[in-house]
């Protein structure tokens, strides 16, 4: 397995405190003048309270704009290392720290409020703006590695994928997985399309299962809605992310405008070794689809791997053709 060059990994690491740095800058907000009491000749003065100023709640709010900053960086660095031990650490915190201590991810629910502006406030929300900046900017950067490597939801699947044994998988033909994949689009559409109408945003339990690392939203029907989702994902790898997820199409509308994309040798136009390996439906021939690929780093590392990539194994072939023509007596 390579290791990509050292400017990767600074691009993870700033883009998590550069990130943090703006969003924790310190701006004084200037304070009114007291006004005078109206006590008469008595000139007695009233005790205000003083409004918190943006240094106080700055303060008050470090530990967790540190943390996602932490997380943040663990999580780049484990995608650009490309190492499978490090994605399964970062899986872990993403389902522990963002799931279910935070329970704080980016929700549908903050798609209708980027179209209403109704955003949560900014001055006392610092840690989620955080997150939500580094969710855009690694989307268009690299593509879903939210998806991949961050969602809480998202790390949990891929979590029961790797414990569930192998033979109690249903593989979906790849013709019917290619036209499934289009039911999340469907979802996006149908549940965007209600909000506008009707300016009601709960309907996203209904179309997420996020609500699982809370305490609250535990209807009768949400629960067997949440029961049936996670037989699925059982038996059928990463159900909900693949086929389900109205944010997840939402990113992958972003990620049309992905800048660093995955590399491909030229023997990938015959080659269908990393094809039937991604676990996404994300590779079609040479072609990578970035729309569902997550970064999942499986087809990465098939590139590098000089023992089973065609790629390595031609030019080794060649070589080892040439040496011996070149070797005396032959």
């Amino acid at each position: 397995m390579t290791t990509p060059g050292r400017h990767h990994f600074l691009i993870a690491f700033g883009l998590s405190l550069l990130v943090a740095a703006a969003a924790t800058t310190t701006v004084y907000v200037a304070q009114a003048p007291a006004q005078p009491s109206a006590g008469g000749n008595w000139n007695f003065e009233e005790e205000e309270e003083e409004a918190p100023t943006w240094a106080d709640d700055i303060r008050a709010q470090a530990l967790d704009i540190a943390a996602v900053a932490a997380f943040s960086v663990l999580a780049f660095v484990s995608f650009f290392r490309k190492s499978v031990r490090l994605k399964y650490v970062s899986l872990v915190a993403a389902v522990l720290y963002l799931g279910f201590y935070k329970s704080q991810l980016i929700s549908i629910v903050n798609v209708f409020g980027l179209m209403g502006g109704n955003l949560p406030i900014f001055r006392y929300n610092l840690a989620w703006y955080l997150l939500a900046a580094i969710t855009v900017v690694s989307t268009v950067l690299w593509g879903r590695v939210y998806c991949g490597r961050i969602c809480a939801f998202g790390a949990f699947t891929q979590l029961v994928d790797a414990i569930v044994p192998a033979r109690w998988k249903v593989n979906i033909p790849r013709a019917i997985e290619r036209r499934a994949a289009w039911i999340k689009y469907g979802i996006l559409g149908s549940v965007v399309a209600y909000f506008l109408l009707t300016k009601h945003p709960l309907i996203y339990p209904y179309v997420e299962p996020f609500w699982m690392f809370g305490l609250h939203l535990r209807t009768p029907i949400l629960l067997a809605l949440l029961g049936t989702l996670l037989v699925t994902t059982v038996f059928v790898r990463n159900a909900y992310c693949r086929f389900l997820c109205p944010l997840g199409a939402f990113l992958g509308i972003m990620s049309n405008l992905t800048v660093f994309r995955i590399k491909r040798w030229s023997e990938c136009s015959t080659c269908r070794i990393c094809e039937k390996t991604c676990e996404w439906g994300a590779i079609q021939g040479p072609k990578i689809v970035m729309t569902e690929c997550v970064r999942c780093d499986d087809c990465e590392r098939l590139y590098a791997d000089t023992k089973k990539c065609p790629h390595h194994l031609i030019i080794i072939r060649k070589a080892d053709i040439l040496a011996r023509g070149a070797a005396p007596g032959i």
